[in-house]
């Protein structure tokens, strides 16, 4: 199990909170809904975010070897959509 902090921009509010998963997209996907089930989650007023998309963004929190997943973009590699 890693640790993961997850950030949720959505309909104008912004969450920061972590997560304890495995290092898979499904895990990670079921421990933030477990989170958001909870209903433990500090919802605050993000202010710039209004009509734009929204999404959730995660990174690990301790050094692991990689990301969930990478992909080698102009010769950099980062993190990929899971």
């Amino acid at each position: 199990m890693r640790k993961f902090l997850v950030n949720i921009w959505a309909y104008d509010h912004h969450a920061k909170f972590i997560v304890s998963a495995e290092d898979n997209a499904d895990s990670i996907e079921k421990a933030v809904l477990d989170k958001i089930g909870e209903k433990s989650i500090n919802w605050e007023s993000a202010g710039m975010f209004k009509d734009l998309p929204r999404r959730i963004t995660y990174e690990e929190l301790i050094d692991g070897t990689r990301p969930v997943q990478t992909k080698t973009v102009l010769g950099v590699e980062v993190a990929v959509g899971v």
